[in-house]
């Protein structure tokens, strides 16, 4: 069983920070691909930012300069430093892993989407 679980949500001011972390566990061979998701009420899920795990990194527009993305393999962790947030930063973040798994057949690659924490940016 693969699990992948988001922490460090919350509410916080314009221009605050917060750090956001992620941890995948369960029969994991290999994990591929970290990132962070957001959405918002009545928007699409968007991709925030991704790590490949050889620590190649991208980032979407809107959070470049102020969103750091960060692994560390050797816990199955990642991490997303979000620093000047503002209030359209607001909406369920959510972790995603692309995991080989031994529990899944041929160890295929599939994707496994934490619970979503909450972040709030208001004043």
């Amino acid at each position: 069983q693969v699990q992948v679980v988001e922490s460090g949500g919350g509410l916080v001011q314009p221009g605050g920070s917060l750090r956001l972390s992620c941890a995948a566990s369960g029969s994991i061979f290999f994990i591929t691909d970290m990132g962070w998701y957001r959405q918002a009420p009545g928007k699409e899920r968007e991709l925030v930012a991704s790590a490949t795990s050889g620590g190649n990194t991208n980032y979407a527009d809107s959070v470049k300069g102020r969103f750091t993305i960060s692994r560390d393999n050797a816990k199955k962790m990642v991490y997303l430093q979000m620093n000047s947030l503002k209030p359209e930063d607001t909406a369920v973040y959510y972790c995603k892993a692309v995991i080989a798994s031994l529990a899944v057949q041929a160890g295929l690659p599939l994707d496994y989407w934490g619970q979503g924490t909450q972040v709030t940016v208001s004043s």
